[in-house]
């Protein structure tokens, strides 16, 4: 009995792997990159040491962040985590993949466990850089987070899991915020002395605010349609 309940207890071996649904703008390109660079990785750097390195870039870009409140040096730091986060939040799957060493499961939880914490790091420190207003930060990290628990969902109940929405995706966002750095040098307030960066997150948020309703509204539709009661 005792080695039944221990068998019955591990996770099942029929683990089902969602479809990656990656449409963005670059995601060609970057995919190309990414494999031509995964195939020239030293052997001795692994994925897991791509995701550490990945949410510690983050966690340094909310730092800086941080920073540019008293120093625009700061978002010349932000603008160079933002890039090194590319590399090791783009870089651990597909070296996993292109090495054959996949651990869906593990890779899932612990690569997207740590974009919530970082993306909370981000926000904190954007709140913080005197560049953004905190409602406005929260307000972003609040959809951010809906939105991924919303593609979590979907990756359970669909077995699809999207990565990208309305054409953009992490690349493209950092992207953005690459150029909204550098916009902030030169023009940290607009439109009669408003804050850049508040103007970017009002967008942003309107944005994630239209995505989360379409594809939440969407897949419960289409889950209603799948499971309708006869």
């Amino acid at each position: 009995m005792l080695t039944q309940t221990l068998t019955d207890s591990r996770p099942s071996k029929f683990f089902r792997h969602a479809a990656r649904l990656q449409q963005s703008f670059l995601a060609r390109p970057e995919k190309r990159m990414l494999i031509w660079m995964a195939e020239r990785t030293p052997s001795w750097i692994n994925p897991d040491h791509l995701t550490l390195f990945g949410f510690l870039a983050q966690l340094m870009t909310g730092v800086s962040y941080a920073i540019a409140r008293s120093s625009q040096l700061g978002l010349t730091g932000a603008i160079v985590f933002l890039i090194l986060n590319w590399l090791g939040d783009s870089m651990d799957g597909t070296l996993a993949r292109v090495r054959q060493q996949q651990r869906p499961r593990y890779g899932f939880y612990v690569d997207h466990m740590l974009d919530s914490v970082g993306a909370v790091a981000l926000m904190a420190g954007l709140a913080f850089s005197g560049y953004m207003s905190p409602p406005i930060a929260i307000g972003l990290l609040v959809l951010f987070l809906l939105l991924s628990i919303q593609s979590y969902l979907a990756t359970y109940t669909l077995g699809e899991f999207r990565m990208s929405f309305w054409s953009c995706g992490p690349t493209e966002l950092r992207l953005l915020l690459i150029l909204g750095n550098l916009a902030a040098y030169r023009w940290p307030t607009v439109l009669h002395g408003y804050r850049l960066f508040d103007v970017g997150g009002a967008v942003g948020i309107a944005g994630m605010l239209a995505m989360l309703i379409w594809f939440t509204g969407r897949n419960i539709a289409r889950l209603y349609d799948e499971e309708r009661l006869s």
